[in-house]
């Protein structure tokens, strides 16, 4: 099987969906890579793309249509100015007309060139995607792609069983794997990550990767709680993370940045209620970028982006447990987490549901603060365990296809279950311990798999169709 770094499944990302959005413009790359394989972009006549499924059910609200311009326009998500992303899709349609590999013009008319297919799904996945291109001498070529979750692509004929697949010294497929290792090395959990990702770069360049990390979920937090009004869309959902962080730091407290605002949430008052409240807010005001087209922290994915930012913030002001050390081995630990979900089970809600998104990213905060909060690996997994084992079978039903309702406030109750996850693993003798994190992953996979289908990122059960909004 193969390993997967820390840094594949917390990663920089941009809204509002990993799957939906992330998943279309890197399969949009890939495109363009084959593309210019064998032919140079100035062959090109015409380029087409269907979307099938979920990515066409839910396309206008997750952006999967504007993914696959920009995508296809040679735009990066990591870099592009996120305030420019509308005008960039207005000009292209209002020009008919766009940029391909920001070369080459060709003409692309929207509803021509880029359909979203709501009629049928691809048999190897929901969220499936074909591109074409059409050469100036007739000939054609094209790919399907599949948008598998937290913005990995796949096709048909990938396999995880490649031999150029990167295989760790100690490789941990199961949680049963990380237990062993680190019995056997006696080290803890995150000082085995460590070494894993030496498979990929050394220690030094792991912790700026994670350090990284950890400033961009600032700034995601920062802008998310230093921007008002309505988000885009439609439904007319007011942003609250700015108003509740006013509230709670003093209608007179001012700051001019992010470090002078971060000190002073540091030096709150820090009773129970209001570090609660912190948490929602910080989830809150990630998740409101999210679904503004914000840069963001993909961990696992887009729509659960909130938790790890949140529960990592939490523990940074308002416990002793704080420092780049611990920043980097909960990173790790959480990361790691995931990988183990996305092995064993799904990172996908077109496949899984919301216990894919929010109830991976909780299993992974809650075992990274257990970590640093000095638990043992038995401990961490516990953590891990009890987060997901009460996020099992939950649905993911967007209302309109945007990833608003309920997807924002459920990256808060998230993040407070990944807290109380970690409290309880760390009071607990994982010997005594009657459910495995092993046995809870492979309940949520068959979970998965009996799962109606309406409630899947479709759009068409639960919330999605009890407010009887229609897609925006």
């Amino acid at each position: 099987m193969e390993s997967i770094s820390v840094f594949e499944i917390i990663k920089v990302g941009i809204g509002p969906s990993s799957s939906h959005t992330m998943g279309p413009w890197n399969a949009a790359e890939l495109f363009l890579n084959l593309l210019r394989k064998d032919h140079k972009l100035s062959e090109v006549k015409e380029v087409f793309v269907e979307f099938f499924g979920s990515l066409a059910k839910t396309g206008i609200g997750h952006g999967t249509d504007i993914a696959g311009m920009l995508g296809l326009s040679g735009e990066n998500f990591k870099t592009i100015d996120t305030t420019k992303i509308t005008e960039k899709i207005q000009t292209i349609k209002l020009a008919n007309s766009l940029k391909l590999g920001a070369e080459v013009d060709i003409p692309f008319v929207y509803g021509h060139h880029l359909i979203l297919n709501k009629l049928k799904s691809l048999d190897f996945h929901p969220n499936g995607m074909i591109f074409k291109a059409v050469f100036k001498d007739k000939t054609e070529l094209e790919q399907d792609y599949y948008s598998i979750g937290g913005g990995f692509v796949a096709t048909k004929e990938e396999t995880s069983a490649d031999e150029a697949c990167t295989r760790t010294l100690y490789p941990c497929h199961y949680g049963k794997d990380v237990q062993f290792y680190c019995d056997k090395l006696d080290v803890s959990f995150s000082d085995l990550i460590y070494l894993n990702e030496e498979s990929w770069r050394t220690k030094s360049d792991t912790d700026a990767l994670a350090l990284d990390i950890w400033e961009n979920i600032k700034d995601c937090i920062y802008k998310g709680i230093t921007q008002e009004g309505i988000l885009p869309g439609g439904l007319r959902v007011v942003r609250r993370a700015a108003g509740l962080n006013r509230r709670l730091l003093g209608e007179d407290k001012h700051y001019f940045n992010r470090d002078q605002w971060y000190q002073m949430v540091v030096e709150a008052e820090a009773n129970f209620v209001n570090i609660n409240k912190w948490v929602s807010c910080f989830a809150l005001a990630v998740n409101e970028e999210n679904a503004n087209f914000g840069r963001i922290i993909t961990a696992p994915t887009n729509g659960a982006s909130g938790i790890i930012p949140a529960v990592l913030m939490y523990s940074q002001a308002f416990t002793e447990f704080t420092g780049n050390d611990k920043i980097i081995r909960f990173l790790l630990v959480a990361g790691e987490i995931g990988t183990l979900f996305k092995k064993n089970a799904t990172i996908s809600a077109a496949m899984g549901g919301c216990q894919a998104e929010t109830g991976v990213s909780s299993a992974m905060a809650a075992a990274g603060l257990t970590e640093i909060m000095g638990g043992s690996p038995g401990q961490v997994l516990m953590a891990a365990e009890i987060a997901m084992e009460h996020h099992l079978g939950l649905t993911c039903d967007p209302v309109a296809g945007l990833v608003q309702i309920p997807c924002i406030e459920r990256n808060s109750m998230g993040a407070i279950k990944a807290i109380t996850a970690a409290n309880i693993a760390i009071e607990s003798d994982p010997a005594n311990a009657r459910v495995t994190l092993d046995e809870v992953i492979q309940t949520m996979w068959e979970t998965a798999q009996s799962m109606n289908n309406r409630f899947k990122e479709t759009s068409e059960g639960g919330l999605a169709i009890a407010v009887n909004i229609a897609e925006c």
